[in-house]
């Protein structure tokens, strides 16, 4: 009986510690390990209309762009199995942000984040050589 009820309470302490909601880039929620890191954040002197068109180039070129919302500058694409969410942000006018999220179906991916991120640093030079 005292196995059973420690069991089912190791169970059920597992379920609280490890399962939860996990906010977003484009202002929803998804299920997920919130513990995990999976968000990589940059700055740049640039626009945010430079910096959306660089994400929407290196977001199709390695996936599916699934949501394109022009009015508040979010993304959301499929990758490698991945859900990624991107937003571009004004911070004061001269300054833009780019937060990049990626999560698998076991938690953050800050890998392939990381790598999306720099992907939209190397687009947003290229983009100023042409």
């Amino acid at each position: 009986m005292k196995i059973k009820f420690l069991s089912s309470l190791v169970c059920s302490a597992a379920l609280v510690c490890f399962s939860g909601c996990v906010g977003t880039e484009d202002g929803h929620s998804t299920a997920g390990d919130p513990f995990s890191k999976d968000s990589i954040v940059s700055r740049y002197e640039k626009p945010v209309q430079p910096l959306a068109e660089a994400t929407r180039v290196v977001l199709n070129r390695n996936g599916k762009m699934i949501v394109d919302n022009s009015v508040n500058t979010t993304f959301e694409a499929r990758i490698n199995q991945r859900n990624v969410w991107v937003r571009v942000a004004d911070v004061d006018g001269k300054v833009s942000q780019v937060t990049v999220q990626a999560r698998g179906s076991m938690g953050g991916d800050v890998d392939l984040a990381a790598e999306l991120s720099k992907q939209i640093a190397l687009q947003l030079m290229a983009g100023e050589s042409h």
